[in-house]
């Protein structure tokens, strides 16, 4: 059995005896302004001119080859945050014994046997960039903009952990300046800091170290499941492959923080997406802080395969990530730009992302299929979205239909993934979406500009204008919704009205309020800005001559419907348009009731061919 040993120190001890390395595969430094702010209140008040000692925890550490030197295996968050303070302190106390003595506990200087000097800083960060910033740090004995400027100056990022330090040192210096604004009082604080405040160092060597900050966070104190799992995969390999795991493990996390997307959330709709879920709730949904207790289970670390073959279970991890950044970008499963995915994000935007679970489950289709199920989603998320329905109602089926795509990907024949994939869209999607319709319609009758985001408002608005456009251009296939999402919305009844206009609207509707109406989906358009601003906010019987000159059918189509021909796309069309004369409320409930019924067209299930 591993020897391990423990000792309390001070912050003083601990400093002058030891130097603490943090390994490049450790969590970065992710302490935020609030948190290290009440360390310091904390601190402040175990200030009371007694010698009580203030407990901190513990911190677990390896000991190297290198005499007095360890590695941190937990706690590495809180040293950072002392070492911060000792260098702010250090700076305050510029030209006093204070500082001198403070000096030796960020650095030590000595000669080499080649006579030159020499200079070991007490703590030293791996991870990218921040050993660097430590080091500007402790040469500069500085306030916090001149480090920032010496930073920038170094050409070293200031983003992620080292805008973390940066922030956490501008965040001591400016405490200890506005609340020991003298030397006494200074002098007092940091007799407290380097006497009473104490923790316990476990030592021991490091695998024995990661098994012991196991059970130290077994239910997540203290860190989250993502920190976890890293620490859980760390236990499975030798230390000679520390730094290839490290590796491979950045490759998920820098992808998430580039795009700030959330790493928990993501790790909950992997496993969601990729794995057959069992809790004791039966429900197959995964929590956030239930992630680390599901990974821990035996069967659990059997079915991912995680102890066995870390590296290949981080690399599918890594893949996960990679597709659902692409998903996020409204890309395909290849990677490429892809029109489904693009029109499924205007759809969803920031406020839904529980379908990445099915995006995911359903990434290893072959890219024809891929897209066509993206189609039909779209179609049954926007029943769902536009009524408003709690995702709590979807979130343990899709956990179940996660599962159902994946045994249809697994079919490997094209032929069968494309039966199987069509009853799955007519059980799961078309359904669901007919036990909807009647909602659904009820929604649409009552939605209103206001009444839902403004960019869910303009995805709806556009994809009624390309229906429109397809149908009466003969088009098959849709192109980018872009053009029409650069389009203005329009209010046909104006959203500021001139006085006369609506003394009219409330001389002809003398029991119905203005502002009510002129937001109905039924008075909304999309239009060219120049024409928008021609049409200003007159009358309609003004206004409509300038619709006749829109690019798109829809809003043209206000004016006068297209005579042309005898069935043709564009007579076919005509069936489901109206043109208006005037424009009163009934006009605006009549229209409501046109997009709506095209609503239906659009948001529906198709069976893809070749079956």
């Amino acid at each position: 059995m591993a020897r391990i040993e423990n000792h309390k120190f001070t912050i003083d001890e601990a400093f002058r005896e030891c130097f603490y390395i943090i390994p490049d595969y450790q969590r970065e430094y992710v302490w935020s302004e609030k948190v290290v702010n009440q360390l310091l209140e904390d601190i402040n008040e175990q200030i009371d001119g007694s010698s009580s000692e203030y407990f901190i925890g513990t911190v677990l550490v390896s000991p190297t080859k290198e005499k007095s030197h360890f590695e941190v295996i937990d706690g590495q968050q809180r040293l950072t945050t002392f070492f911060l303070i000792l260098c702010a302190m250090r700076s305050l106390f510029a030209g006093q014994p204070q500082g001198e003595m403070i000096s030796v506990l960020t650095s030590i200087s000595y000669t080499d046997a080649e006579g030159d000097i020499r200079t070991n800083i007490k703590l030293d960060p791996r991870y990218e960039n921040a050993g660097e910033v430590i080091e500007k740090l402790v040469q500069a004995n500085c306030d916090p903009q001149a480090l920032r400027t010496i930073i920038q100056a170094a050409g070293i990022p200031i983003f992620g952990s080292v805008e973390n330090i940066l922030t956490a040192y501008s965040t001591i210096y400016r405490y200890l300046t506005d609340n020991y604004d003298n030397a006494e009082k200074l002098k007092k604080y940091w007799g407290h800091l380097a006497n009473n405040v104490v923790f316990i160092q476990i030592s021991t060597d490091v695998s024995s170290a990661l098994k012991i900050f196991e059970t130290i966070n077994e239910r997540g104190v203290g860190l989250n499941p993502m920190d976890l799992l890293k620490n859980l995969l760390f236990i499975q390999v030798s230390p000679e492959s520390f730094s290839k795991l490290k590796d491979e493990w950045k490759k998920i996390t820098s992808p998430l923080e580039k795009n700030k997307e959330k790493p928990l959330r993501f790790l909950r709709y992997f496993l969601m997406a990729n794995y057959g879920i069992e809790n004791k709730r039966n429900d197959s949904i995964v929590r956030e802080d239930e992630i680390y207790d599901w990974f821990s289970e035996q069967k659990n670390a059997e079915i991912t395969g995680y102890k066995d073959q870390p590296i290949d279970f981080v690399r599918k991890i890594i893949r996960n990530v990679d597709l659902y950044i692409y998903f996020g970008n409204g890309h395909g499963n290849d990677g490429k730009p892809s029109l489904a995915m693009d029109s499924l994000r205007q759809l969803t935007g920031g406020a839904f992302s529980l379908h990445y679970v099915l995006l995911l489950a359903a990434a290893n289709f072959p890219k024809i299929l891929f897209e066509h199920f993206v189609a039909q989603l779209e179609s049954f998320l926007f029943s769902y979205i536009f009524t408003k329905t709690p995702t709590k109602d979807l979130e343990r089926n899709f956990s179940h239909w996660a599962d159902e795509i994946r045994e249809i990907v697994s079919l490997g024949d094209q032929y069968e993934q494309r039966v199987a994939l069509n009853q799955f869209i007519s059980d799961r999607f078309e359904k669901n979406i007919a036990n909807k319709s009647e909602e659904l319609k009820d929604a649409l009758k009552r939605l209103t500009l206001h009444s839902m985001q403004q960019y869910r408002m303009r995805y709806l608005l556009s994809r009624l204008t390309q229906h429109v456009e397809m149908a009466f251009s003969g088009q098959k296939h849709r192109g980018s919704l872009e053009p029409y999402a650069k389009l203005e919305i329009e209010h046909i009844l104006p959203n500021n009205p001139k006085d006369d206009l609506r003394a009219s609207w409330s001389s002809e509707h003398p029991d119905l309020i203005y502002d009510d109406h002129k937001v109905k989906l039924g008075n909304l358009t999309l239009l060219e800005k120049p024409i928008n601003i021609v049409a200003g906010n007159d009358f309609y019987s003004l206004k409509r001559l300038e619709y006749a000159k829109s690019g798109n059918y829809l809003t043209r189509s206000l004016d006068a419907l297209a005579d042309v021909g005898q069935n043709t796309s564009i007579t076919r069309i005509n069936e489901k348009l109206n043109a208006f004369d005037t424009w009163g409320s009934d006009d605006i409930e009549k229209r409501q009731v046109m997009l709506i019924n095209l609503a239906q067209e659009i948001w529906r299930t198709t069976a893809i061919d070749g079956t």
